[in-house]
């Protein structure tokens, strides 16, 4: 792949944490993975001038689309879960905003973690390999910034359009919504995290085990998975390798903390994997 065939759309965020603000978001994850995984990645994004995280993306080509504010969450871990809340939003991301320099990539990851995805995009790029990772679109809040699940209205529209999509299965309300997703997509991958994947194709399903091993951080590791299944299925067109290969990249993504070193472990792991092979 050359540097800018993987393009990613979605805002990076600012993250509070008890150990102080931290860069995230699926672009954050996902851009340095691309570029573990042997090329840069083309990345539009929104954050505020003075919003110092952006720097983790420094070496990708990124276009930032000015705001006032940058989109911060904090997640906090009760006995009854995670109550996780959005404090402020960037700014809307729509086809204008693309570089014309960037042309039409080989892969488009829309990956939007609240709704700032112009929907529009999906028809941008019709000799693009379109993905998804939805699950800012399966979130709302109230004025409180409280994240609750939602009923996704342009689903069916989304979907039917995308050549992949990945969702974990804390992104689901229920089963019946799953089913509605495997009929609407060409591709569906649902991750499990330490129990592997399912990948549902046509009227097929496949459970794929991960490997074991010992975890230290899971955070990034769904944004790690997708961005390996996707780039590995666009290499091969064969959705069960690109899994396989999906669920090792991502595991040895845990086995390490903080964005440099995961970033190592995905590059170290890519080889370990082509070794094996």
């Amino acid at each position: 792949m050359t540097a800018t065939e993987y393009l990613l759309i979605g805002h990076i965020t600012r993250d509070l944490t008890p150990h102080g603000d931290e860069p995230g978001g699926t672009v954050t994850y996902s851009g340095r993975a691309v570029a573990a995984l042997g090329s840069h990645t083309a990345v539009l994004t929104s954050y505020a001038p003075d919003f110092t995280g952006s720097q983790v993306l420094a070496g990708l080509h990124v276009h930032n689309v000015p705001a006032a504010a940058t989109t911060t969450f904090e997640n906090v871990y009760t006995p009854h879960g995670r109550v996780q809340t959005v404090h402020a939003t960037a700014a809307t991301l729509t086809p204008d905003h693309l570089p014309e320099a960037w042309g039409e990539p080989a892969i488009v990851h829309l990956a939007p973690v609240v709704h700032e995805v112009d929907a529009r995009f999906i028809h941008h790029f019709p000799r693009s390999l379109l993905c998804l990772t939805p699950q800012g679109w399966l979130r709302e809040w109230g004025e409180d910034g409280r994240v609750h699940p939602r009923e996704w209205p342009e689903a069916q529209v989304i979907l039917a359009c995308a050549d992949v999509v990945v969702l974990s299965q804390e992104d689901l309300p229920d089963i019946a919504t799953l089913w509605r997703y495997w009929e609407w997509c060409k591709l569906l991958v649902l991750t499990g995290g330490a129990k592997g994947c399912l990948v549902l194709q046509g009227e097929t399903a496949v459970r794929i085990p991960t490997i074991t091993v010992p975890q230290v951080d899971p955070t990034g590791a769904g944004d790690i998975f997708a961005t390996a299944y996707f780039i590995r299925y666009h290499q091969t067109g064969d959705a069960i390798e690109a899994a396989h290969f999906a669920n090792f990249i991502a595991a040895h993504s845990v086995t390490q903390s903080g964005i440099d070193a995961v970033t190592e472990a995905v590059k170290q792991a890519a080889k370990q994997y082509e070794i094996k092979r």
